[in-house]
């Protein structure tokens, strides 16, 4: 009967290992589910090589245009797998800003998405969002988010509306993610 109740026990131990690891692994695969912060999105973070953040995402990243991934100045890679609309920006090698784009259903930690009404924006950012208009279209706005927390203050989260909607967003460091060009 003890042997019998050991074996019960360490085939419970192993199974909920086995259990725990899975669970683990799929809240770190990128997903529709993975929230965008200051500083990456899911469990990829800004500062990761595009092999860290691969791996970090469970997903291979590859170049938006299918050419060989530059590790030199300014580049985009996505994710083969997981939600649509996530770019990452490379610059020297590195993940620099993340861009949720094409209507994905990606949201912020604190709830925000594509869609959204800048009323519903600066209500989620009470008294951290400052508004600029759109440098190429007029009557569009940026609403950028500017965490009030010593350890974020070189991160940002800019959301580009049409003068009322959220119509793209992105996160990263100063002063990539300020760039309005993307790669220019």
């Amino acid at each position: 009967m003890y042997n019998r109740t050991k074996f019960i026990t360490l085939f419970s131990a192993v199974g909920l290992v086995g259990i725990t690891g899975s669970i683990a692994l799929s809240q770190a695969r990128l997903s529709n589910q993975s929230k965008v912060l200051v500083n990456g999105i899911g469990s990829i973070r800004v500062g990761m090589t595009v092999s860290q953040a691969s791996q970090a995402a469970g997903t291979r990243l590859v170049s938006l245009n299918g050419a060989a991934i530059n590790n030199r100045g300014c580049f985009y890679v996505k994710p083969v797998s997981g939600p649509n609309g996530v770019e990452l920006m490379l610059t020297d090698g590195r993940i620099a800003r993340v861009d949720i784009v094409r209507n994905s259903s990606v949201t912020t930690a604190s709830g925000a998405k594509i869609g959204d009404t800048e009323a519903r924006i600066k209500s989620l950012y009470r008294g951290q969002i400052q508004v600029s208009p759109h440098k190429y279209t007029p009557g569009w706005h940026y609403l950028t988010f500017i965490p009030k927390n010593a350890s974020e203050r070189n991160y940002r989260l800019v959301f580009e509306t049409d003068g009322n909607r959220v119509v793209q967003f992105r996160s990263g460091r100063v002063p990539e993610v300020e760039s309005v060009e993307r790669c220019g």
